[in-house]
């Protein structure tokens, strides 16, 4: 139990070190890259008016859960595949060669996914909101 605590500990404490090692440029970047494919999806769901994403992805079936995430991953996989090399070059670069995939995936899925999956709904209604202003002001 106590290797595990230790594990743990260090994971938390390495990745809270990296915001200010080197390519530091990756924890605004990828978030950015997120936000705009969460952006394009969103403005894209509102037009054809499916339900917002977070909610597909918490409330339907297991069917329509599955299409929502593969969805939200062809989107942010190459996002995601980025953060993971950029990442695991960091960890090469600041721990001596070492590399932790488990490390680099979790920061790819936190940096790269994370803001796609909380933005594309309220992007979605907010663009619903703009049409309709746009629809009743040209009537």
């Amino acid at each position: 139990m106590e290797s595990f605590l230790d594990l743990t500990r260090t994971f938390w404490t390495e990745i809270l070190a990296r915001p200010e090692g080197p390519f530091a440029f990756r924890f605004i970047l990828q978030p950015l890259m997120s936000l705009l494919m969460a952006t394009r999806d969103g403005i894209k769901d509102s037009r054809t008016g499916i339900t917002p994403y977070f909610w597909r992805i918490a409330s339907t079936d297991p069917q329509s859960r599955r299409a929502a995430l593969r969805d939200g991953l062809r989107s942010t996989g190459r996002i995601l595949l980025l953060g993971v090399l950029i990442d695991a070059v960091y960890q090469y670069k600041a721990m001596e060669g070492l590399v932790r995939p488990l490390e680099a995936l979790y920061i790819a899925f936190v940096l790269g996914f994370l803001p796609y999956l909380i933005f594309r709904g309220p992007i979605a209604r907010l663009a619903r909101v703009v049409r309709r202003r746009r629809v009743s002001a040209g009537q």
